[in-house]
């Protein structure tokens, strides 16, 4: 895919742009600005912020990221999947976490994209990806109990600790919070897909709650004060960073960046099956990672490119990344417009959304399928990688699963395949390939796979027994990677070969292959006459040097 320039995007999505595609684009903007407002306030709130911290982010995300992005279609702003890493960096640091933490998480996506190292993020297996997604899932659900229920229970460095806890019992739940959330819950999982479509289930639900709530005048807790402003009073300011404890926020800035790359880019592979427009990643990068710098400054949290309001712009008609920019301008109207509303939404109600989210957020076909084909190898690393999000800490659930998906793929390619044959004479004069028929010591041998240090056991063990073999031909049209080990055990053929006077033969090598040979010496030792560019004239060759590999006619 050619690199492409943010103002080649811009030339390509605005070439042609008229009225009818604006009104399009207004209308997809409106319609994902009343998905993103329910859902930008619960994970503001779930994210250890607050409702207007989640507002904040999506109003900037939405301006920045869709101007800068790598793609029309992305929606940036707060997600489940980052609310529920946010949540204990609080716990830990405070909100200060999350905003050094944003930061330098930032800096890093930006490096990132600047180097257009975006698609090694796309190596991590869809095993493991579904296995943290899943795990996620569960981190949110299990951290809107409190919110459900009505209660206030005793912090947890884990959410399995957490969710145990809850059969310790010493708690009280208070039902009207109950039946809040559960009529959020209800009109979201009821509500006919089609009328979803026109008006979201989630803003519905919120609304039905709130007024059930004012109405009946109960006491359940509520969201609170919302500021009418984008500058939030708590906020990140270079002065509170904490220079002398930067080392601190390593683990977390990791994880957060890893996050937010891979569900910036899962969504940009969603989008492009939907609309059939690629993504440019790393520009997708460059703007994360610009959009993540600023935000802490205003008192946001982190934001990543969100699958579901991506979805949402797609389905209704969205043109181009105005319609990223008009949805930002919605949540901004409401934010001045809807505050007086939106301060009494019960946490209950928030509660109720999110935990329909997380259930929703699990990717059930991908689990169907891995697990309905039985599908070994990816069956145990979704079910590893989901246990360690939730009974681990997140940053450590990532780098078993970064080590996971590293083991998964070396055990996918670290197969060679060896088939050796001797020459058949008769059979090549029948094709027209005319020999002198010299000598029954030549082979060939047909290697298909990367020969690489995890193959090389293979390599060696296929050729461990040589016999009368005087003239061997490798045939590497199969083999695209050689490294270093992979040299090496050529050498140690070439050898072996050597000692017992017969000699080492290459046939349809790859020219990167041959380069890291000539690096590794090997094309010098053997020399350039020994390699051809089909088995076919190898053979011819290695029949007409017959008798000088093993002086017999």
């Amino acid at each position: 895919m050619p690199r492409r320039s943010l103002t080649r995007l811009y030339k390509d999505e605005f070439s042609n742009y008229s009225l009818a595609k604006f009104q399009q684009d207004l209308l997809a903007g409106l319609t994902v600005a009343a998905v993103a407002l329910p859902l930008a306030l619960a994970f503001g709130v779930a994210s250890g912020a607050t409702a207007a911290a989640g507002l904040v982010t999506a109003i900037l995300a939405g301006v920045l990221i869709g101007a800068l992005g790598g793609a029309p279609y992305q929606i940036s702003g707060p997600t489940g999947a980052m609310s529920a890493v946010l949540i204990v960096l609080v716990q830990r640091y405070g909100l200060e976490g999350i905003w050094v933490a944003g930061l330098l998480s930032g800096f890093l996506l930006l490096i990132i994209g600047i180097m257009r190292l975006g698609r090694f993020i796309a190596f991590i297996p869809s095993a493991v990806i579904s296995g943290f997604t899943s795990g996620i899932a569960l981190i949110i659900f299990i951290g809107q109990i409190d919110n459900f229920l009505g209660v206030k229970t005793e912090a947890a460095e884990t959410a399995a600790l957490k969710f145990i806890g809850y059969f310790k019992g010493g708690f009280i739940p208070d039902w009207q919070s109950i039946v809040i959330g559960s009529v959020v819950i209800l009109t979201m999982l009821l509500m006919p897909a089609k009328w979803s479509a026109k008006f979201p289930s989630s803003l519905l639900g919120l609304i039905l709650a709130t007024l059930l709530s004012s109405t009946l005048n109960w006491s359940a807790q509520v969201i609170g004060d919302i500021p009418q402003t984008l500058i939030l009073h708590d906020r990140l300011s270079l002065g509170n960073v904490p220079w002398a404890n930067l080392s601190d926020f390593i683990a977390p800035t990791l994880t957060i960046t890893a996050l937010g790359a891979v569900e910036s880019l899962l969504c940009g592979a969603v989008g492009s099956n939907m609309t059939g427009v690629r993504m440019q990643a790393n520009q997708e990068l460059i703007a994360q990672g610009i959009g993540n710098m600023v935000i802490p400054f205003f008192g946001g949290v982190p934001a990543t490119a969100a699958i579901a309001r991506s979805s949402v712009g797609i389905k209704s008609g969205g043109q181009t990344r105005m319609v990223s920019i008009i949805h930002a301008i919605g949540l901004l109207l409401s934010m001045f417009l809807l505050t007086p509303l939106m301060e009494q939404i019960p946490l209950a109600a928030l509660a109720g959304v999110l935990m329909v989210t997380a259930a929703r957020m699990s990717e059930w076909d991908s689990i169907k399928f891995i697990f309905g084909k039985f599908f070994k190898t990816d069956m145990i690393a979704f079910t590893v990688t989901m246990l360690a999000t939730v009974v681990l800490d997140l940053t450590q659930a990532i780098m078993i699963g970064t080590f996971l998906a590293g083991a998964v793929f070396l055990n996918k390619i670290a197969s060679i395949d060896i088939a050796v044959q001797d020459v058949d004479i008769e059979r090549l004069k029948q094709r027209g390939i005319e020999t002198e028929g010299k000598c029954n010591h030549v082979r060939v041998a047909f290697l298909t796979g990367p020969l690489f240090f995890a193959a090389t056991g293979q390599f060696n063990e296929a050729f461990a027994n040589l016999g009368d073999t005087h003239a061997l031909i490798l045939s590497m049209r199969g083999v695209s990677l050689v490294d270093t080990a992979g040299v090496e055990a050529l050498h140690k053929l070439h050898e072996k070969l050597h000692k017992q006077g017969g000699t080492l033969m290459f046939a349809g090598i790859h020219d990167n292959a041959k380069q890291m040979l000539e690096r590794g010496g090997l094309v010098q030792t053997v020399g350039e006459e020994n390699f051809f560019w089909s088995s076919d004239q190898a053979i011819v060759e290695a029949e007409r040097r017959g008798c000088q590999f093993c002086g017999k006619v």
